[in-house]
């Protein structure tokens, strides 16, 4: 019955757990630059956006970068619930 139980919990907090994983999305031949600008945006449900604009251009902007050397993707996952798009670009 322990046994029982123990793969339970297992198996609840597995579902529970949130997911994150960073891509790399582009480089360009522009030397890697001091400034860094992020923009986030938020999911719920899969249809319900809010928090913003998560593009490469409102990310630029924010950190003042003319010349984009890299942009990298971060996505955060809670049970197709909650999701969260984070991109990050660098460059001068």
């Amino acid at each position: 019955m322990k046994k029982v139980l123990l793969f339970a919990a297992a198996g609840v907090s597995f579902i529970l757990s949130s997911c994150s994983i960073t891509l790399p999305v582009a480089v360009s031949s522009n030397p890697i630059g001091t400034k860094v600008g992020t923009a986030s945006a938020d999911v719920y449900l899969g249809v319900l956006s809010f928090g913003g604009d998560a593009s490469i251009q409102t990310a630029a902007k924010k950190a003042g970068i003319t010349r984009v050397s890299t942009v990298d993707i971060k996505h955060s996952n809670v049970l197709f619930i909650y999701q969260q798009f984070t991109t990050t670009v660098t460059g001068e």
